[in-house]
């Protein structure tokens, strides 16, 4: 039942166009092509990654930290309270009125007793800025050196100029050496922050956060195992763009060197509209989405990869809401942050829905200047 089962899940006319199998995809006449079993690896690696940072956190960041004044500041404990903690930890960190009247009966104290016990403890329990600038520090690093790493192995690279070279010769596409170690290096590292995240700073957009980890290792553990990696390290590059200048804008936040950190951050906002918002759907999606029916009948593995990809653009514009509102506090009007963000999705949907680009630019143009 388990072979039936494995050969059920991969099966050839799931994951390749027609006509082809996974004896295609063996290596031979000096051709090296991706396999399934080389993600094993990413396994021990992101856990190196885990003592890489742990060092670096300690080491570094730590002392990097302590020279722009920020230091770890002693707070008081809460008293304690036996009652009141086991209901802080399993049941609820804020309760609600019924639940501190029951808690004020069962302890002894009286209700603004209680109601200050659990508003000192959640103070307790929230992360430092020393713990923050540590975090950032350590994605800082290396989403810059991934990005540097990103450039130098695609720039010589055809598709990187002209994504109709994605396709040209798939799926019998041979696998460089820098192919591989950008793909095993970025899974890794993911790999180590979703072992984090019950440990890591806890931000507003946890859970978007853990899905687009999750849809992030999803897409690219697909795309390694079809032999998708020419469009897997094009997507992994333009993340990578954004990613390092917002984790510099953080750290200079986190040192308050204001006017740095919100000139970054203006600069991180573009930066994110344009390869998130416009290369990204654009490009990217339309390269996936367009020129492989050109040359095979779509197939599950093209609808499952090209989902998985709007996933993550949906994302996109979430997170870009969030930060035009940011940059509107500070730079723009209300009616300037409702236009941007408007033109911004009637683009994308312009994109899905096939309809032609310039003429509705130019008409959103033009109801925002009215």
């Amino acid at each position: 039942m388990i072979d039936t089962l494995y050969e059920w899940i991969w099966w050839d006319r799931f994951w390749l166009p027609v006509n082809l199998t996974w004896a295609d995809l063996e290596d031979r006449d000096g051709r090296v092509y991706a396999k399934a079993s080389d993600l094993y690896v990413t396994l021990p690696c992101a856990i190196a990654f885990l003592l890489v940072r742990y060092l670096f956190e300690r080491l570094i960041a730590t002392p990097l930290a302590a020279s722009v004044g920020i230091r770890e500041k002693a707070r008081l404990r809460v008293a304690d309270n036996p009652i009141l903690e086991l209901y802080y930890l399993s049941h609820s960190r804020n309760p609600g009125q019924a639940g501190i009247d029951g808690l004020s009966k069962k302890s002894g104290w009286c209700v603004r007793q209680v109601e200050r016990w659990f508003r000192k403890r959640r103070n307790q329990d929230r992360p430092g800025v020393l713990k923050k600038f540590r975090e950032a520090s350590w994605r800082f690093v290396f989403y810059l050196l991934a990005l540097i790493g990103g450039v130098v192995s695609l720039y010589d690279k055809e598709w990187f100029y002209d994504t109709r070279e994605v396709w040209n010769g798939f799926p019998k596409q041979n696998m460089l050496d820098s192919q591989y170690w950008y793909y095993i290096l970025e899974m890794s590292f993911y790999g180590s922050l979703l072992f984090r995240v019950t440990f890591d700073v806890k931000r507003k957009d946890f859970k978007e956060q853990i899905i687009h980890h999750l849809a992030t290792l999803t897409l690219l553990s697909f795309s390694w195992c079809v032999n998708y990696i020419r469009i897997g390290t094009l997507v992994m590059l333009i993340h990578d763009a954004s990613d390092v200048l917002l984790e510099s804008a953080k750290l200079f936040n986190y040192a308050k060197w204001e006017t740095t950190c919100n000139s970054l951050f203006v600069v991180f906002a573009i930066v994110f509209m344009v390869t998130r918002l416009i290369i990204f759907p654009f490009w990217l999606i339309h390269c996936t989405w367009v020129y492989p029916t050109l040359q095979y009948p779509p197939f599950f593995g093209y609808y499952f990869f090209n989902v998985m990809l709007v996933v993550l653009l949906f994302l996109h514009i979430f997170w870009a809401y969030l930060i035009l509102r940011m940059v509107n506090k500070f730079l723009f009007g209300k009616v300037i942050f409702k236009s941007i963000f408007l033109l911004t999705l009637t683009l994308i949907t312009t994109l899905l829905t096939e309809h032609d680009l310039a003429t509705t630019v130019m008409v959103q143009t033009d109801r925002i200047s009215t």
